[in-house]
C-alpha cells in the first residue's frame, strides 16, 4: 500500500526504454515503488542511504543497479535463463534487489557483514515476495574459503566495497569457471586498468570488458568492469579477512 506521504518514484518508461532496451511491468513499478519507501522507513533507524530523493534514487540506486547486469546493449544472457548471483556487500540491497524484480529465474544471494541490514533486507524480500532472493550474513573473505559458496556462482555483483582489485579477490574465488564478476564503478583510469589486469590475473579471471556511460538524468560518468573465470582460482585467495583492503593485489 503507498503511503500517501511518501513521494513517487518517477516512472521514466521511455528512459528505461532508451538506456536499457527495457521497461518494468506495473507489478516491477510497483515494487520499485515499496523498495523506496521501505527504504525510507528503514533509513530512520538505519544508515542505509543518503540517497532519497525520488529523481536521484530512480537514477543511482535503481537505474544504476540494472546497468550493470547490461553487456554490449544486453543483459547478461544468463540472467534470463536462470542464474545463481551473489550481490557482495549488498548494504541496503543494491544492486541485488533491483536484479533480483527483473531476473524471476535467477536466484539471488544477498551478502553483507552487518547483520542489522540483512535483518532489514529479509523484510524487504518477505514484503515484496522476492521468492527468488536470499540473504547471507558474514565477511566475504570467509564466505569465498567455504565450499558449498566457493566457484559455485554465474555471476557476482559487487558495487561501492573497496577497489577494484579487492573487489575482484571478493568476487572472483566465488564464480564458477565461464562465470563474470560485475565491479561498479564512477570515474576509471587507464592506469587502474593495468593494476587491476594484474590482479585479476593472479586470482583465474581476465577482464573480458569495461564499459563507460553515463547516468539519464545527470549525466554523471560511471563505468562497470565485466571480470570472466578462466582458470580456478589459488587456494590461497581469498586472503584472510581485512588483508586484500591492507595489501590489494
Amino acid at each position: 500500500m503507498t503511503n500517501s506521504t511518501t513521494p513517487l518514484l518517477p516512472e521514466m518508461a521511455e528512459i528505461w526504454q532508451q538506456t536499457l532496451n527495457w521497461q518494468p511491468t506495473t507489478q516491477q513499478q510497483t515494487q520499485f515503488q515499496q523498495l523506496y519507501e521501505l527504504i525510507l522507513e528503514g533509513n530512520s533507524q538505519l544508515n542505509l542511504t543518503r540517497i532519497t530523493a525520488p529523481q536521484e534514487f530512480w537514477e543511482k540506486h535503481l537505474w544504476d543497479s540494472l546497468r550493470g547486469t547490461l553487456l554490449n546493449n544486453q543483459f547478461i544472457a544468463s540472467l534470463q535463463t536462470g542464474a545463481s548471483v551473489i550481490d557482495i556487500g549488498t548494504g541496503a540491497g543494491f544492486p541485488g534487489v533491483p536484479v533480483g524484480m527483473i531476473a524471476p529465474n535467477s536466484t539471488i544471494t544477498l551478502l553483507d557483514s552487518t547483520r542489522k541490514k540483512i535483518a532489514f533486507i529479509d523484510k524487504v524480500l518477505t514484503t515484496l515476495e522476492l521468492s527468488n532472493c536470499k540473504t547471507l550474513v558474514g565477511r566475504v573473505e570467509e564466505i569465498g574459503q567455504q565450499t558449498q559458496h566457493r566457484q559455485t556462482y554465474d555471476l557476482a555483483l559487487i558495487r561501492a566495497v573497496g577497489t577494484a582489485s579487492e573487489c575482484a579477490e571478493y568476487s572472483l574465488p566465488l564464480i564458477k569457471k565461464g562465470g563474470l564478476a560485475v565491479i561498479y564503478r564512477g570515474t576509471w583510469t587507464e592506469e587502474e586498468t593495468t593494476v587491476l589486469k594484474n590482479a585479476v590475473k593472479q586470482l583465474g579471471g581476465e577482464i573480458a570488458a569495461i564499459e563507460q556511460f553515463t547516468t539519464p538524468l545527470t549525466n554523471s560518468i560511471r563505468h562497470c568492469l565485466y571480470l570472466r573465470k578462466i582458470a580456478s582460482t589459488p587456494p590461497q585467495f581469498p586472503r584472510a579477512v581485512g588483508v586484500p583492503h591492507q595489501k590489494p593485489l
